[in-house]
């Protein structure tokens, strides 16, 4: 699996401590961090960024993260069909993909330190399908945004 990620200032060292990650558990990834030529690296702009190349069935999963985590959260669900979520401990991870089929995961580097980090985004890793429970859940989801998007 290739994964995007992305970050914004605040939060490079901790994004590189979670690319080593990654790839120390067999994962590739494309780092959407760098700025695009007359691009921004606002957290917004990364977030955009990454949720798109998500959208766009460029990668399966995505981390996006920033001081908190909330900013980046908030726009990558402003992208149709993106669920983003913000987990910050193991269980809502793993709820996050199994309730909700979140295909990105958001983390603040100043809320969270990185060895609890990565035990969370292996959870959310590991957590591969959606609940047979939740399903209907998320295909609800899915439609009141196909509605809300046509108006």
């Amino acid at each position: 699996m290739n994964i995007a990620i992305g970050c914004d200032d605040a939060a490079v060292e901790f994004k590189d401590i979670l690319k080593d990650y990654i790839v120390s558990l067999g994962y590739e990834y494309t780092d959407y961090s760098d700025l695009p030529e007359g691009g921004s690296n606002f957290y917004a702009d990364v977030a955009e960024r990454v949720a798109r190349s998500v959208a766009n069935n460029n990668h399966q999963r995505g981390i996006i993260v920033c001081g908190t985590g909330i900013g980046v959260s908030i726009m990558a669900n402003k992208v149709p069909g993106i669920r983003a979520a913000l987990c910050h401990d193991v269980f809502s991870a793993v709820r996050a993909r199994k309730s909700n089929g979140a295909q990105i995961i958001t983390m603040g580097s100043r809320v969270i330190g990185p060895e609890l980090a990565k035990t969370v985004l292996k959870s959310w890793l590991d957590a591969d399908e959606i609940d047979e429970s939740s399903l209907p859940k998320v295909q609800r989801i899915m439609e009141l945004e196909d509605a809300i998007q046509l108006g």
